[in-house]
């Protein structure tokens, strides 16, 4: 058995059985090992960006690891942004790269790099292997890595010459059994808060954000009066009716500052102290009010479950505590093409057990509301911020859960970065409808243009913001990436449209053309 082979069997009995892809030469021998060795489900991606969030979107669907398979430093660099993403959401990843054989790199071919350099700051754990025999050694550890709670990007760098030569076998991975925890005295000091009948928020995000989770948090809100928020973006939530509802801290500053103003105390539950997206002159960092205490109750990777049952227990929170929620009445909508439209017709239409993946970055904010009465869904946003995040992870969300429709929502811009997820959905007959709001120019930079106080664009300021001149035929795009295609003008053609796509099988995309 040589070094990739023992690795590809590492993987499968480590419990990755897998691989999103884009080999090139180095990689030639766990290409072939991928042949030889059965139960590593190969996942081809035309972009490297499409498999580093592919790897994402599998994680927060399935709560284990996927690997991936990348070519030398370039291939790496091109799946950065998504693999930093992933980092955010603490998405776990075995994250396979080729190198150059070792006696090679000394020669500075044309494709060198500093490989270690570029994966630190996207990765926690990060290892070359040295030689054939300690390849299922580290790819044991990465695993481990990978697996632990929180998740963690676990980058492996797998030399050509450590791949074809001779190694030992394949090696047991060993993890920490020990569940993870949670600090009984934040837990004590959130119940002390709460009970001082202070105006307290409790920020959830993370594994406070499950179904039972969310049930924990009602109680205590009934109980306390406390305000239960969750991020502005979350890896994952539970959503729609039965499930308790918690709006999102804004996005936009001005509108964030008024809701959290009122608050003397806020709750940390994995979440992280609220602020600003971005810089803006003569706006705050920080959203929380001046004199406002922030308390950690749990960490990222805890157990918010346990923490928030605990919680429940020490206020005297129980299900006789909750209080009826008022949601809105879904209606199918008719007529002209708007941000509220396109937001009831979706909310209308979402099925159960959908998974719904957000970057619909402008068009989107008013999504959230109404689908709080929709069939209960789980809901993906990006927690890093770098565009080209929705495809790749419905992509790998489909793949993890086959059985689920996955629901897409995304700019045209955005789209455009990772466009090539449509093949690999073609190529897997994946269950995901893809909506492309086109708006033909990267709304969301229009109204940060505005924000930071840049003045009025001009033509050329306008040149980089709009992406008219030509404008992109998606109905044609997703055509020739092998996924059909629809393009909408009013409410009641995109109503068809989508529940066409909720209907049928494998890929589809709707081109919403505003």
């Amino acid at each position: 058995m040589n070094g990739a082979e023992s690795l590809v069997r590492t993987l499968v009995a480590g419990g990755v059985d897998v691989c999103f892809a884009n080999p090139g030469t180095s990689e030639m021998h766990f290409v072939a090992a991928l042949d030889r060795v059965e139960g590593m489900r190969c996942v081809l991606g035309l972009f490297e960006g499409v498999v580093t969030g592919a790897a994402d979107g599998y994680y927060r669907m399935k709560g284990t690891p996927a690997s991936t398979l990348l070519h030398l430093g370039p291939g790496l660099a091109n799946g950065l942004a998504n693999l930093h993403n992933a980092k955010k959401a603490n998405s776990g990843i075995v994250n396979i790269v080729g190198q150059h054989a070792t006696y090679h790199i000394e020669y500075n071919a044309p494709l060198t790099s500093d490989i270690e350099g570029l994966a630190r700051p996207m990765s926690h754990w990060v290892r070359t292997s040295p030689d054939a025999k300690s390849v299922a050694k580290d790819g044991a550890a990465a695993i481990a890595a990978a697996s632990g709670s929180p998740g963690q990007i676990a980058t492996l760098i797998l030399p050509a010459d450590t791949a074809w030569n001779e190694a030992d076998g394949v090696s047991q991975v060993q993890q920490d059994k020990q569940k993870p925890s949670y600090s009984p005295q934040g837990v004590e000091t959130a119940a002390k808060i709460l009970k001082s009948g202070e105006p307290t928020l409790l920020l959830l995000t993370g594994g406070a954000l499950t179904e039972s989770s969310l049930e924990l948090a009602e109680r205590i809100a009934g109980k306390t009066g406390c305000k239960v928020m969750g991020q502005t973006y979350n890896p994952r939530m539970a959503r729609g009716a039965g499930r308790f509802h918690i709006e999102r801290i804004p996005y936009v500053i001005e509108s964030a500052l008024p809701i959290l103003k009122a608050f003397k105390n806020i709750i940390l539950v994995e979440a992280n102290d609220p602020v600003a997206f971005f810089a803006y002159p003569n706006k705050p960092s920080l959203l929380k009010p001046e004199g406002c205490e922030v308390h950690r109750m749990t960490e990222g990777g805890e157990n918010s479950a346990a923490a928030l049952e605990a919680l429940a227990s020490a206020v005297g929170a129980k299900a006789a505590d909750v209080k009826t929620q008022q949601r809105a009445e879904l209606v199918k909508p008719t007529g002209a093409l708007n941000h509220a439209s396109i937001a009831q017709a979706i909310a209308f239409a979402i099925p159960e057990n959908a998974i719904v993946v957000d970057e619909s970055i402008t068009t989107g904010r008013a999504f959230f509301p109404p689908t709080a009465a929709s069939k209960p869904h789980d809901w993906l946003q990006n927690m890093g911020g770098s565009i080209g995040f929705s495809t790749p992870v419905s992509t790998g969300a489909a793949v993890a859960c086959p059985d689920r429709k996955v629901i897409c929502m995304v700019g045209d811009g955005s789209a455009m970065y990772t466009l090539q997820s449509l093949w690999t959905q073609a190529r897997e007959g994946l269950n995901v409808v893809t909506i492309v709001f086109a708006n033909r120019i990267y709304q969301i930079l229009r109204g940060e243009f505005d924000g930071v106080g840049a003045g009025e664009p001009g033509q050329k300021a306008l040149d980089m913001l709009k992406i008219d001149n030509p404008t992109l035929d998606w109905v044609s795009l997703a055509k020739g990436m092998g996924v059909p295609g629809r393009a909408v003008e009013t409410v009641d053609e995109f109503n068809a449209a989508f529940a066409a796509a909720i209907a049928e099988k494998g890929p589809q995309l709707i081109e919403v053309r505003l």
